[in-house]
């Protein structure tokens, strides 16, 4: 009871501390407001408002859209602010497990472009999944087990089958696409994975992943007409996400070849789920 009572007061302390940012930001720029077909301004129905409303995460592409148009127009001056704010929402989902950080990755190329974006992504998904694992260390050990015994006995033991070759097993559970990242940050303490390797398998084995989102939050920041998506621009990055989405498979052939012990269905068949956190 103990550490589950002590996780619900760290959540409840990081929920307020991120609320208290998007709810009491420095005034910026005064924007114009659309009304929707209750009559209602849409800024203030999904709190996007600045200076006046408070932030919410975005829940799907239009929001996400209307989301980056306001950050960017409020960044122009308060830069520093909207880059603690992205970096305090984007470790909250991370640390506590919260889907949805692919609309952070999209967020992330439409408010600080490609190659930052991608940085950005990169650090704070592997600092994100790292506070998750400690949190699963100190309070959730028994939670996880009690919840996903099958799973967990499952995962243990593929572990151990590839524990001379651990690091290269956590990168194929990384590039692997259908593979659950939330439940690998909750288990791999359980696991008694590392917490260097596991940090490491998390920031390199999460670029391709981390790239396609950033770079099409980049794209549909750009695009203002139909016209422009078929510039030779946007066509060239279009190409270059294509491209690292083949990188994934590749690596992950190479490496159960050399270095892991698979069986012929594979070591994620049973743990299938979209890759969110």
């Amino acid at each position: 009871m103990r550490p589950l009572l002590g996780l619900l007061l760290i959540f409840i302390g990081c929920t307020f501390a991120l609320y208290l940012l998007s709810t009491r930001l420095p005034r910026g720029p005064r924007l114009g407001s659309t009304e929707d077909t209750g009559g209602r301004f849409v800024a203030e129905r999904r709190g996007l408002g600045i200076g006046s409303e408070s932030l919410w995460f975005p829940s799907d592409l239009a929001e996400l859209r209307e989301l980056s148009e306001v950050l960017r127009e409020y960044r122009k001056e308060h830069q520093a602010y909207v880059f603690l704010l992205f970096c305090s929402a984007y470790l909250y989902k991370q640390g506590f497990a919260i889907p949805g950080s692919s609309f952070l990755n999209v967020l992330a190329g439409a408010l600080f472009g490609p190659w930052l974006g991608l940085l950005l992504c990169c650090v704070l998904t592997s600092v994100g999944a790292t506070f998750c694992y400690l949190l699963s260390s100190a309070f959730g050990k028994q939670l996880v087990v009690s919840y996903f015994p099958d799973k967990v006995a499952l995962l243990q033991r593929k572990v151990e089958e590839n524990r001379s070759s651990l690091f290269f097993f956590l990168l194929f559970l990384r590039l692997f696409p259908m593979t659950p990242n939330w439940f690998l940050n909750l288990s791999a303490p359980i696991l008694n994975i590392p917490v260097v390797q596991f940090f490491f398998s998390v920031l390199i084995g999460l670029i391709p992943y981390n790239f396609i989102c950033v770079q099409t939050g980049s794209i549909l920041s750009t695009l203002t007409s139909l016209d422009a998506l078929f510039s030779w621009d946007t066509v060239l990055k279009l190409l270059a996400i294509a491209l690292v989405a083949l990188v994934p498979g590749t690596l992950i052939k190479k490496f159960s070849q050399k270095h892991l012990r698979l069986n012929k269905t594979g070591s994620t068949n049973n743990l299938h789920r979209k890759k969110g956190t």
